[in-house]
């Protein structure tokens, strides 16, 4: 067993223990290259196909690109998904004009929100990984989050060697985090392994490409030559660019992306 292969096995023990322990779960789909490895290995964990509705939450500010892989996808491998949105927020002019931490909170958040209040989710699964962000270093795999979906960094459950709590009091809600250990390169690795179909913002077009996906505003490229997952993996050994260089929210203030994740944010 090479690391790749024991990667995935721990990422489909996680998938299948979640999907035993809690009543109603779901798992959030960002169209980015961590959610399609996270649906890859789902798909795998059971045999073909996803038991559980697979959420996008859509601000209506998504690169069209990504929308038009969302789809075609969701088709394709016959998801059950759900597009959930803030309407309030949407139809009141929200926007990135407003802040961009306002909009995230109330289109991302809020719009997550909505869809776990609408249809009483238990558990929800994300794509984060602990190399991303220092705020997602502090997570958890199996993460309690109080009925809010507000998350206390501060208050968390040990997880020494593998061993995850699974037994939460009745109504805690929790966040299901499958690829916590996985780097930005095992990722593409896998992808490269599996021949996962990813969106082709990522390969480079003209010297740029993007490394992360969010909303168009807030989203930027960066420079690469890189136009193939082979070149992406070779860029990477020795990049010295952050994986989130491009995302505007994250630079709206030294502690921006940590009131969003407490907050509920994914």
């Amino acid at each position: 067993m090479n690391d790749l292969d024991a990667l995935e096995a721990q990422s489909i023990y996680i998938l299948r223990e979640a999907f035993n322990r809690l009543d109603k779960i779901a798992m959030l789909w960002s169209i980015g290259k961590d959610s399609n490895v996270m649906l890859w290995l789902a798909r795998k964990a059971f045999f073909g196909h996803v038991p559980f509705p697979v959420v996008h939450v859509d601000t209506r500010h998504k690169i069209p690109e990504m929308i038009e892989f969302r789809d075609r996808v969701a088709r394709e491998w016959k998801l059950p998904m759900i597009v959930g949105e803030n309407r309030a927020a949407l139809d009141g002019g929200m926007g990135p004009h407003q802040g961009r931490v306002e909009c995230c909170s109330a289109l991302k958040t809020e719009g997550l929100k909505q869809v776990l209040a609408q249809h009483g989710y238990t558990g929800v699964i994300a794509g984060i990984r602990r190399d991303e962000e220092g705020t997602r270093a502090k997570e958890r795999v199996f993460s309690p989050r109080t009925e809010a979906a507000e998350w206390d960094f501060k208050d968390q459950p040990p997880e020494f060697w593998d061993q995850f709590k699974t037994d939460f009091a009745p109504g805690t809600h929790l966040r299901i985090h499958p690829l916590l250990a996985w780097s930005e390169l095992d990722v593409w690795r896998y992808i490269e392994r599996e021949e996962i179909p990813v969106v082709d913002l990522y390969f480079a077009k003209n010297g740029r490409r993007y490394r992360s996906l969010g909303c168009a505003p807030c989203t930027g490229s960066v420079e690469s030559n890189a136009s193939t997952v082979a070149e992406i993996i070779e860029e990477l050994a020795t990049t010295r660019i952050s994986e989130r260089s491009g995302r505007a929210q994250d630079k709206e203030s030294e502690d921006a992306f940590e009131r969003l994740r407490a907050g509920g944010y994914m």
